[in-house]
């Protein structure tokens, strides 16, 4: 169940009406909505983009187009100003860096152009909404089981998404929170930043294997990183017992759990974020509300339900 964190705070505020400039090329009336997304190379990233494209051919109304940041904080401020520019109707922001984006984003207020921030939220925005997830109890869902499952003195490598971006934070803090900070006998052998990108995650942990005769688990903020370390070592008999930790629930993470690669991971379901950001993005536009923030739940996924999830994605045509 989706849990509403800030509901509808004034109702039935008349909605200005679209201009042509604020119409889709075509002409035919439509809102037209951009959504900016962080990075198609990432695979969560790509996954959420996807989502809300599908989930726009449901509003008949509403026309999305989809734009690629390419993890730069240049880029995706640069498509926020054009965005702005071309007069959409609503922008819907996934930041690179959420502090990089957040001037931007006030400037989408301050035009009067609906502005939506999401995976991550960029809170403390007046006029502006959001639909995210809790990042803290995503990763502490983890941590809690890691507490009882990384054995005693084990060694761990950590891989960090961007600094300053919310979720990236607080999930660290989470981990140090929830594991670090009880279980003293553990070693950090290696912690760098992978900026949710596989290939970095792979490079990292090739160093990490060859400064290491002992890793015993992986601790990443997300399934991206997480399964680039593990692609390292999945066929290194040295590191046939590792135990692997993620976020995000992606198709490859629930099949790596599947194969008993990976040990679990954390849903954060782009299908329920795309279903929640035109749910919003259409009540913003037609005047029903005027600032909602919502999240949606964070499901553990291990061996013993992902067969569920594996479901899920082929359902959806991710597999």
């Amino acid at each position: 169940m989706k849990k509403l964190l800030v509901a509808v705070l004034l109702a039935a505020l008349t909605v200005l009406p679209v201009m042509a400039s604020g119409q889709s090329d075509s002409g035919d009336g439509k809102y037209k909505v951009a959504y900016i997304a962080r990075a198609q190379a990432d695979s969560f990233a790509a996954w959420l983009a996807n989502s809300v494209k599908e989930e726009a051919d449901k509003y008949p109304d509403i026309d999305v187009k989809i734009f690629d940041g390419q993890a730069s904080d240049d880029m995706v401020n640069s498509l926020i100003e054009n965005a702005i520019v071309n007069k959409f109707d609503a922008i819907i922001i996934q930041p690179n860096n959420g502090e990089s984006q957040r001037p931007y984003a006030e400037k989408v207020v301050a035009a009067g152009i609906v502005c939506i921030t999401t995976n991550a939220r960029i809170s403390g925005i007046a006029g502006a909404s959001s639909v995210d997830a809790d990042p803290y109890e995503q990763a502490a869902i983890q941590a809690r089981a890691a507490v009882e499952q990384v054995p005693q003195g084990g060694n761990v490598v950590v891989l960090k998404g961007p600094p300053g971006n919310f979720h990236a934070d607080e999930r660290r803090k989470s981990w140090e929170m929830e594991f670090f900070a009880k279980r003293p006998d553990v070693t950090i052998v290696g912690e760098q930043i992978a900026n949710w990108n596989k290939d970095e995650a792979m490079s990292l942990m090739e160093d990490w294997v060859q400064a290491n005769d002992s890793i015993d688990a992986i601790v990443s903020m997300n399934d991206n990183m997480a399964a680039g370390a593990l692609e390292i070592v999945k066929d290194n008999s040295k590191f046939s017992d590792i135990i692997a930790y993620g976020v995000d629930g992606t198709a490859e993470a629930c099949l790596l759990i599947k194969d008993g690669l990976m040990t679990s991971t954390t849903l954060q379901s782009a299908y329920d974020l795309a279903e929640n950001l035109l749910s919003v993005v259409n009540q913003l536009l037609t005047g029903e509300a005027t600032q909602i923030d919502t999240d949606i739940d964070c499901p553990m996924v291990t061996i013993d339900n992902v067969d569920e999830y594996i479901e899920m994605h082929k359902r959806a045509g991710a597999l």
